[in-house]
């Protein structure tokens, strides 16, 4: 492979660190704690160059072999952009980069047949994003255009998984869910919107969180938060996640009411505010991320500074195969019972862990253990108020990524607003981590200073994988798409910038936040021939 066809490597070569001095312009070969990559490569170019003689003609070699490299980078990745609020930090191993703006509250996100990816902007409707992929994290927006306008669409998305050239697009608002044929061959709709689900209305959780099966193609979940009020989950029609099934070939498909308990299969009850839905590659298990209760009280007093926390919860399988702690009639407390996250600010709190259900208010006939009798605790429980909105996992089962939309509702500094990761066994398709743990997530992306937050950062939203296995991430509150990816390195998390000052150019091409990196100076050929020469 030549440095011209890799520009995940070459995008380094023109960038410059923000926090750093800039280096004199002559190539910084090696890094203290080790060979870069382009010293790699360089080293390995050298290795068939070593039996010339001539040092000139060595130069002048890898002086064209630079500045090929410096060209290819400043024309493919052109109009790098800058986010207006403090660089977010990027985990070691990662590479991160803003590559679209100017969106309305982009929500959820999917890549369709052709690469095309939607995005449901909320207030607005559907929009497609093609972008120039330059490889790497260097994509430059092409095109973008409307597929379906309709302000009243506010969250879910789904495509189906059948294989055909032609796709089933489905789309929420608060009460229903719509679908259309769609050709992703020219980002189009090719039919009237049709309803599919009903009667999922409550004012304050509005969310219709929407997943369509793989393992089971055809089959769509349908995530209803609760009403404004804390009713009980048993006598409500929300506080659920059902799965339909719209596999008509024709797509003639049925009218669903989410007010009759008979149609679709509940998969789980007793669900304040599940945005977040996914399935398991391997296993096909299926896992929702819970927003939970914002107030909170335990016998009267107020709990909700750090309590209770989010969830992370199994739904067992589309095939109906039951475990030990799931059926179709599982409920998750909600919301008699909530998980705990700081147990020493919960009142009368003997026997209670992070993760195991407290009583909202104890009486004679019901208390802590009426929770573990009757409910199923969380897989997993996340500090309070981190606002999941979305999970994904990575194609090998071996980690969910995990949106934290955030949240300021607490007395003290905002939480939240960041993107982690979750270790998941690959082969069982459970969390690596036990159900009482407080450091289960890594943290991938996230902002410099909560304390600014929300005015002042991005906030996670949707998330998708590309077919190069690259993350994308919406940004609800700036509008904006993020692209990440592993760059397979244990450095500092880079984030791509534009150049700035004198070494911007007309084009501003990308430079690095973060990390040891290299660069490249206008006397470079004289700098490798140099090199070349004492070697």
């Amino acid at each position: 492979m030549t440095y011209s066809q890799n520009p995940v490597l070459l995008q380094s070569v023109s960038c410059v660190p923000r926090s750093r001095t800039a280096f004199p312009p002559v190539l910084r070969l090696y890094q203290i704690s080790g060979m870069t990559m382009l010293d790699l490569g360089l080293y390995q170019l050298n290795t068939y160059l070593r039996d010339m003689k001539n040092v000139v003609a060595r130069s002048a070699v890898l002086g064209v072999f630079a500045a090929a490299s410096v060209a290819h980078v400043q024309t493919e990745c052109s109009n790098v952009l800058d986010p207006t609020y403090p660089v977010p930090i990027v985990a070691s191993g990662w590479q991160a980069q803003l590559v679209a703006v100017n969106l309305t509250k982009p929500r959820s996100i999917v890549f369709d047949n052709a690469g095309g990816l939607l995005v449901v902007e909320s207030g607005k409707g559907i929009s497609r994003h093609m972008f120039i992929d330059n490889g790497g994290t260097c994509l430059v927006s092409d095109e973008t255009r409307m597929v379906v306008e309709m302000p009243e669409l506010n969250h879910g998305i789904a495509l189906s998984e059948d294989g055909q050239e032609l796709q089933t697009l489905f789309a929420s608002t608060d009460t229903s869910v719509f679908s259309w044929t769609y050709n992703g061959g020219d980002g189009r709709v090719k039919s009237l919107r049709d309803s599919v689900v009903t009667d999922m209305y409550n004012k304050r959780l509005a969310t219709r969180t929407l997943l369509m099966s793989k393992k089971q193609p055809g089959t769509l979940l349908v995530s209803k938060g609760g009403p404004e009020t804390n009713v009980a989950g048993n006598q409500h029609y929300g506080l659920q996640i059902r799965a339909f099934e719209f596999t008509s070939v024709t797509r003639d498909f049925p009218l669903y009411s989410f007010l009759r308990e008979d149609e679709g299969v509940v998969l789980g009850r007793g669900l304040r505010d599940s945005v977040g839905v996914a399935e398991h590659p391997v296993t096909g298990g299926i896992y929702a991320v819970e927003n939970s209760a914002v107030v909170a009280k335990r016998n009267g007093k107020d709990v909700h500074e750090n309590n209770p926390g989010e969830e992370l919860n199994f739904l067992g399988y589309l095939n109906g195969t039951a475990t030990a702690t799931w059926n179709q009639s599982t409920h998750f407390g909600y919301p008699d019972c909530l998980a705990v996250w700081q147990v020493d600010e919960i009142p009368d709190n003997d026997g209670l862990a992070i993760g195991t259900q407290f009583a909202t208010q104890e009486n004679t006939t019901f208390r802590d253990e009426t929770c573990a009798e009757n409910y199923v605790p969380p897989r997993l429980t996340f500090p309070a108020h981190y606002a999941p909105t979305d999970i994904k996992f990575s194609s090998d089962g071996k980690t969910a990524y995990i949106a934290f939309h955030g949240s300021s509702d607490r007395s003290s500094t905002p939480r939240g607003y960041r993107l982690s990761s979750v270790a998941f066994n690959a082969t069982t398709g459970e969390p690596i981590a036990a159900a009482d743990s407080n450091d289960a997530l890594t943290d991938v992306l996230t902002n410099q200073d909560l304390s600014d937050c929300p005015d002042n950062c991005f906030t996670p939203t949707g998330l998708a994988f590309d077919e190069q296995g690259r993350l994308w991430m919406s940004s609800e509150a700036t509008g904006e798409l993020y692209v990440l990816q592993r760059t397979g390195e244990n450095g500092e998390g880079r984030f791509v910038l534009p150049v700035q000052g004198d070494d911007a150019g007309e084009n501003g091409a990308g430079r690095l936040e973060g990390g040891d990196v290299v660069v490249l100076g206008w006397s470079v050929a004289v700098g490798l021939g140099f090199w070349l020469a004492v070697i």
